[in-house]
């Protein structure tokens, strides 16, 4: 995955990272951000599936208080992390499915520091923009809940060379099918580790225009929508 380099923009609070002890995610005065090399992710606990799928819900009055990092780790594996070696087209499987495995799903975290940019491998988060731009996500308890998650779908990851099983797939509106319906699965993971683990989360429209520039996307990401997580207040 191409790396994004980090542009100063406003001097801000910034967010240190944590630890695998659970240390919280906590303001600091330093205006330049760090990459977060996140805990590994716990893969047992919580509910079971069938009991998550009973408590799934969204809950849109979500608190400021912060995540700890291993939350925050967690909640980023069950989301898109990877969860086995090699899966098809020579690519590491992912929690949740894709078109042709095509991984065109990016993870737009936004904290309060600023905005950072989720890499499955290796288990990271990789600065993208200083600023506190939750406020990005939507309306309401978005812009002060301790983090959003804004899917982009990157269009460049839909291969059309010669192994590609579906000819279809550089047609808009058939790619347009798929990142709809990854986004979706992608959410969904979200929704049941919320559930599994007493978390409040959001899924909604967010601010489509602003946020390509501010996080500085190139022409071919398309910004989809947001997920707001926190504790329910």
């Amino acid at each position: 995955m191409k790396r994004r380099t980090f542009v100063r923009t406003l001097p801000v609070a910034t967010v240190l990272a944590g630890t695998a002890s659970g240390s919280l995610l906590k303001a600091s005065t330093f205006q330049d951000l760090k990459p977060i090399l996140l805990p590994p992710p716990q893969k047992e606990g919580g509910k079971s599936v069938l009991a998550s799928l009973q408590q799934r819900k969204t809950t849109r009055s979500i608190g400021s208080r912060p995540l700890p990092m291993q939350v925050l780790s967690n909640l980023l594996w069950a989301a898109f992390g990877i969860n086995r070696g090699l899966a098809s087209f020579n690519k590491p499987g992912r929690t949740a499915p894709s078109a042709s495995n095509s991984q065109e799903i990016d993870l737009y975290v936004t904290l309060p520091d600023g905005v950072y940019l989720y890499e499955a491998l290796p288990h990271s988060l990789s600065p993208v923009a200083a600023g506190d731009y939750r406020g990005r996500s939507g309306r309401g308890r978005a812009a002060s809940a301790p983090l959003s998650i804004f899917y982009v779908a990157d269009l460049t990851r839909y291969d059309q060379g010669p192994d590609q099983p579906d000819r279809a797939i550089g047609d808009p509106e058939v790619q347009k099918s798929y990142y709809y319906t990854d986004t979706g699965f992608i959410a969904q993971n979200v929704y049941l580790y919320a559930a599994s683990m007493g978390l409040a989360a959001w899924f909604h429209n967010c601010d489509r225009e602003n946020t390509v520039a501010e996080f500085r996307l190139h022409p071919k990401q398309k910004v989809l929508f947001a997920q707001t997580v926190g504790y329910p207040e």
